[in-house]
Formats: structure tokens, C-alpha cells, sequence
């Protein structure tokens, strides 16, 4: 009987390392089989890597076809520009008439000029103060927008007319603004 229980104890201990075994085969196998690649999903991949750069391609041909239209265009623009010699008595005699008609009185205007690299263009800041009514002021920002010359408004502070000499009502208006000129 003794003999019997070694024999079965060791029986049972080699099944239990078989068994534990094949549990640690089997992981094995299935961790491999899991983590190797999947043909089905590598092409899905591949396909749709193929069909964004196919795109990209279409996007970058249609770019380059319209690149001469753009240029065109730009040309025009610059054509349209005063020319820096007669500009600044141009943008000037402008703004004072849009300011008259918006009903605004312009009490100071400073123009500042910066040539533009690469392109043969000078950009103009322009800051002026000018004092009347706020319907005055969008009327003269609305005269401004359209305008044929290209104006951009990059800012503008206010302040009111009400407790100094000036009628009621008043106010007071810092623009600055910033046109182009062609240089040749």
C-alpha cells in the first residue's frame, strides 16, 4: 500500500507538470499566432495608405495646374496698386474724401513705409486720428472696405468726446491701417 500511494503520488505530480506544460505550449503558441501578421489586415492597410497618397497626388497635380491662374492673378493685383511715386498723395486725397463724405474730421495722418522682401511692393502703415460721430466712423470703415485700393484695418481704439470742448456725441478714433504700393 505504501508503494501504491508513491506510485500514484507520482503520477499525479507528472500530470499536473504535463499538464502545466502544455498550458505554458499552448500560451506560447497562441501569443506567436496572435502577434504575427494578418495578411487580410495588412493588405486593408496597405490599400488605404495607397488610396491617401493617390490623393495627395490628385491634390498636389490640381495645385500645380491652377499655379499660373494664381499668378495671373497676382500680377493683376500688383498692376492695380498705386505706384510708390504718386501713391501717397493717391491714398491721402482718398482718405480725406472718404472721411469727408462719412462725415468725419481727420486730425492727424502719418504714413510709414516697409518694403516687402521677395516681392517689389512697399508696405504703408498709415495712423490717423480722426473725431466724429460713431455712425460717422462705420461709415468711413465701410468706405474703406469698398474701396478699389486695398485697405486693411488692423486696429482702432476709441474714446469719447464728452468731457472736453468738442459737441457732445464726438467721438475720438485711432486707425491703423496698412495699405501696398508697386515699386516698379
Amino acid at each position: 500500500m505504501g508503494r501504491d500511494f508513491k506510485f500514484r503520488r507520482r503520477a499525479i505530480l507528472l500530470g499536473v507538470i504535463l499538464l502545466v506544460a502544455a498550458d505554458v505550449a499552448l500560451a506560447a503558441y497562441s501569443w506567436n499566432f496572435a502577434s504575427a501578421p494578418n495578411p487580410q489586415q495588412d493588405l486593408m492597410i496597405m490599400t488605404r495608405n495607397r488610396d491617401l497618397l493617390r490623393a495627395d497626388i490628385l491634390r498636389a497635380q490640381d495645385i500645380r495646374s491652377k499655379i499660373p491662374a494664381i499668378q495671373k492673378d497676382c500680377d493683376e493685383f500688383e498692376k492695380s496698386l498705386y505706384p510708390a511715386s504718386t501713391g501717397y498723395s493717391g491714398v491721402s486725397a482718398e482718405l480725406g474724401a472718404i472721411g469727408q463724405k462719412a462725415g468725419l474730421h481727420i486730425e492727424s495722418s502719418n504714413l510709414r513705409e516697409e518694403g516687402v522682401k521677395a516681392r517689389q511692393l512697399t508696405e504703408v502703415q498709415i495712423e490717423m486720428m480722426v473725431v466724429g460721430s460713431y455712425s460717422g466712423v462705420v461709415r468711413f470703415l465701410n468706405g474703406l472696405q469698398r474701396s478699389n485700393v486695398v485697405y486693411a484695418v488692423e486696429g482702432l481704439s476709441a474714446r469719447s468726446e464728452t468731457g472736453q470742448s468738442g459737441p457732445t456725441g464726438q467721438v475720438r478714433v485711432t486707425l491703423h491701417i496698412k495699405t501696398y504700393f508697386r515699386t516698379a
